[in-house]
Protein backbone atom coordinates (compact mmCIF):
# COMPACT_ATOMS: atom_id res chain seq x y z
CA UNK A 1 0.00 0.00 0.00
CA UNK A 2 1.25 3.47 -0.92
CA UNK A 3 1.77 6.05 1.73
CA UNK A 4 -0.56 9.09 1.24
CA UNK A 5 1.05 12.36 0.18
CA UNK A 6 1.32 14.97 2.91
CA UNK A 7 -1.00 17.92 2.76
CA UNK A 8 0.70 20.70 0.88
CA UNK A 9 1.98 23.45 3.19
CA UNK A 10 0.76 21.61 6.32
CA UNK A 11 3.71 22.78 8.41
CA UNK A 12 3.08 26.37 7.30
CA UNK A 13 -0.60 26.01 8.22
CA UNK A 14 0.20 24.72 11.71
CA UNK A 15 2.85 27.37 12.29
CA UNK A 16 0.58 30.26 11.18
CA UNK A 17 -2.43 29.15 13.20
CA UNK A 18 -3.95 31.73 15.54
CA UNK A 19 -3.30 31.15 19.24
CA UNK A 20 -5.99 29.46 21.30
CA UNK A 21 -8.52 31.67 23.06
CA UNK A 22 -7.55 31.69 26.73
CA UNK A 23 -10.16 34.03 28.19
CA UNK A 24 -13.56 35.56 27.55
CA UNK A 25 -13.84 39.28 28.29
CA UNK A 26 -17.14 41.13 28.66
CA UNK A 27 -17.13 44.81 27.71
CA UNK A 28 -20.29 46.82 28.40
CA UNK A 29 -20.54 49.99 26.32
CA UNK A 30 -23.12 52.68 25.59
CA UNK A 31 -23.70 55.27 22.90
CA UNK A 32 -26.23 57.38 21.12
CA UNK A 33 -28.04 58.06 17.89
CA UNK A 34 -27.67 61.85 17.93
CA UNK A 35 -30.06 63.96 15.85
CA UNK A 36 -30.80 67.60 15.16
CA UNK A 37 -32.97 69.74 12.94
CA UNK A 38 -30.72 71.55 10.48
CA UNK A 39 -30.81 75.24 11.46
CA UNK A 40 -31.69 76.69 8.04
CA UNK A 41 -33.86 74.03 6.40
CA UNK A 42 -35.25 72.23 9.48
CA UNK A 43 -34.28 68.89 7.85
CA UNK A 44 -33.57 66.02 10.21
CA UNK A 45 -29.89 65.07 10.46
CA UNK A 46 -27.98 62.28 12.23
CA UNK A 47 -24.42 62.65 13.55
CA UNK A 48 -21.97 59.88 12.63
CA UNK A 49 -18.30 59.39 13.37
CA UNK A 50 -15.78 57.68 11.10
CA UNK A 51 -13.51 55.39 13.11
CA UNK A 52 -9.84 54.62 12.49
CA UNK A 53 -10.85 51.84 10.06
CA UNK A 54 -12.97 54.29 8.00
CA UNK A 55 -16.30 52.81 9.19
CA UNK A 56 -19.18 55.20 9.84
CA UNK A 57 -20.85 54.54 13.19
CA UNK A 58 -22.41 56.28 16.18
CA UNK A 59 -20.45 57.74 19.11
CA UNK A 60 -20.08 55.16 21.91
CA UNK A 61 -17.67 54.00 24.57
CA UNK A 62 -17.01 51.87 27.63
CA UNK A 63 -19.12 52.05 30.78
CA UNK A 64 -16.94 53.04 33.72
CA UNK A 65 -17.21 51.57 37.22
CA UNK A 66 -20.30 52.89 39.02
CA UNK A 67 -21.67 54.59 35.90
CA UNK A 68 -25.05 53.87 34.34
CA UNK A 69 -25.39 53.07 30.65
CA UNK A 70 -27.42 56.25 30.14
CA UNK A 71 -24.75 58.42 31.82
CA UNK A 72 -22.03 56.71 29.78
CA UNK A 73 -23.89 57.33 26.52
CA UNK A 74 -24.25 61.03 27.32
CA UNK A 75 -20.60 61.36 28.45
CA UNK A 76 -19.21 59.49 25.44
CA UNK A 77 -21.26 61.53 22.96
CA UNK A 78 -20.04 64.75 24.56
CA UNK A 79 -16.41 63.56 24.62
CA UNK A 80 -16.37 62.19 21.09
CA UNK A 81 -18.30 64.99 19.39
CA UNK A 82 -17.58 68.12 21.40
CA UNK A 83 -21.31 68.78 21.75
CA UNK A 84 -22.08 70.35 25.15
CA UNK A 85 -25.89 70.42 25.09
CA UNK A 86 -27.51 67.02 24.59
CA UNK A 87 -30.90 65.77 25.67
CA UNK A 88 -31.14 62.00 26.22
CA UNK A 89 -34.58 61.14 24.89
CA UNK A 90 -35.16 57.41 25.02
CA UNK A 91 -33.51 53.99 25.20
CA UNK A 92 -33.50 52.40 21.72
CA UNK A 93 -32.12 48.97 22.50
CA UNK A 94 -29.10 46.80 23.02
CA UNK A 95 -26.77 45.20 20.50
CA UNK A 96 -24.31 42.37 21.08
CA UNK A 97 -21.29 41.42 19.06
CA UNK A 98 -18.02 39.62 19.56
CA UNK A 99 -14.53 39.83 18.21
CA UNK A 100 -11.14 38.35 18.87
CA UNK A 101 -8.31 40.28 20.52
CA UNK A 102 -5.14 38.15 20.55
CA UNK A 103 -5.94 35.26 22.94
CA UNK A 104 -9.20 36.80 24.22
CA UNK A 105 -12.75 36.53 22.96
CA UNK A 106 -14.39 39.90 23.59
CA UNK A 107 -18.16 39.92 24.12
CA UNK A 108 -19.37 43.48 23.70
CA UNK A 109 -22.82 44.71 24.68
CA UNK A 110 -23.82 48.24 23.63
CA UNK A 111 -26.82 50.10 25.06
CA UNK A 112 -28.02 52.72 22.58
CA UNK A 113 -30.03 55.86 23.35
CA UNK A 114 -31.78 58.43 21.20
CA UNK A 115 -30.31 61.89 21.83
CA UNK A 116 -31.15 65.35 20.60
CA UNK A 117 -28.34 67.85 20.05
CA UNK A 118 -29.28 71.33 21.26
CA UNK A 119 -27.56 74.73 20.80
CA UNK A 120 -24.43 75.22 18.70
CA UNK A 121 -24.81 71.89 16.90
CA UNK A 122 -22.34 72.97 14.20
CA UNK A 123 -19.52 73.07 16.75
CA UNK A 124 -18.52 69.41 16.50
CA UNK A 125 -14.94 68.37 17.20
CA UNK A 126 -13.68 64.85 16.50
CA UNK A 127 -11.28 63.12 18.86
CA UNK A 128 -7.76 62.45 17.57
CA UNK A 129 -8.37 58.77 16.77
CA UNK A 130 -11.32 59.54 14.47
CA UNK A 131 -11.00 60.04 10.75
CA UNK A 132 -14.10 62.24 10.49
CA UNK A 133 -17.32 63.40 12.13
CA UNK A 134 -20.27 64.69 10.14
CA UNK A 135 -23.99 65.46 10.16
CA UNK A 136 -25.87 63.46 7.51
CA UNK A 137 -29.42 63.66 6.23
CA UNK A 138 -31.32 60.84 7.96
CA UNK A 139 -31.63 58.70 4.81
CA UNK A 140 -27.95 59.17 3.96
CA UNK A 141 -26.94 58.23 7.52
CA UNK A 142 -28.87 54.97 7.16
CA UNK A 143 -26.88 54.23 3.98
CA UNK A 144 -23.53 55.18 5.55
CA UNK A 145 -23.79 53.23 8.81
CA UNK A 146 -21.58 50.13 8.69
CA UNK A 147 -23.37 47.98 11.27
CA UNK A 148 -26.78 46.48 10.50
CA UNK A 149 -27.85 46.25 14.16
CA UNK A 150 -27.17 49.95 14.70
CA UNK A 151 -29.01 50.68 11.45
CA UNK A 152 -32.14 48.96 12.81
CA UNK A 153 -32.01 50.94 16.05
CA UNK A 154 -31.48 54.14 14.04
CA UNK A 155 -34.72 53.36 12.16
CA UNK A 156 -36.49 52.90 15.50
CA UNK A 157 -35.09 56.26 16.61
CA UNK A 158 -36.38 57.96 13.47
CA UNK A 159 -39.83 56.50 14.15
CA UNK A 160 -39.77 57.85 17.73
CA UNK A 161 -38.71 61.29 16.45
CA UNK A 162 -41.64 61.27 14.00
CA UNK A 163 -44.10 60.12 16.70
CA UNK A 164 -42.91 62.83 19.10
CA UNK A 165 -43.23 65.48 16.36
CA UNK A 166 -39.64 66.62 16.84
Amino acid sequence: MKRPKPIKDFKKFVRNRRPTIREVVREPTAGGVVFRRQPKSNNLQILLIQDAKNRWTIPKGHIEEGETARATAEREVQEETGLKHIKVMDWLGKINFRYRRSTSLVLMTTEIYLMQALKKTDEIKPEDWMNDIKWFAATEALDKIEYEDINKLMLLGLKKIRQAGL
